[in-house]
């Protein structure tokens, strides 16, 4: 999670909202379990984490694997971005998530199955 002082949500991470990155619709500060993910797209069953230097800290590296870990179990991919990349350079970590995306396998279609088809 960002720092105090970073929380304020820079203009260009609206975009990820707005399905401008793929096509991927991301959740701001979106509950998973006990957790909090900074970024979440439902879809693509994503979080992306904006982290400050405090995760840099030996405790809080194995707090975020162990967090990284239980997301992971529930089909969650994580993706973790320097906060310091994101003031630096947003629009570019915003095309580096974009590529990431479109990567990504699409998501299962939801709907009825389809009828069984004849036999040979």
């Amino acid at each position: 999670m960002l720092p105090q002082r970073e929380r304020g949500t820079p203009k260009g991470w609206t975009g990820l909202r707005g399905g401008k990155v793929g096509g991927a619709r991301f959740r701001r500060q979106h509950p998973v379990g006990p957790y909090v993910l900074d970024f979440y797209c439902d879809a693509l069953k994503l979080g992306l984490e904006v982290d400050g230097e405090s995760h840099e800290r030996p405790d809080q590296a194995r707090a975020d694997i162990a967090r990284d870990a239980w997301l992971t179990a529930r089909g969650i991919e994580v993706w973790r971005i320097p906060a310091r990349d994101v003031l630096a350079d947003l629009a570019e970590v915003l095309e580096r998530v974009q590529r990431c995306v479109r990567r990504q396998p699409p998501p299962p279609l939801r709907g009825p199955p389809l009828p069984m088809g004849e036999d040979f």
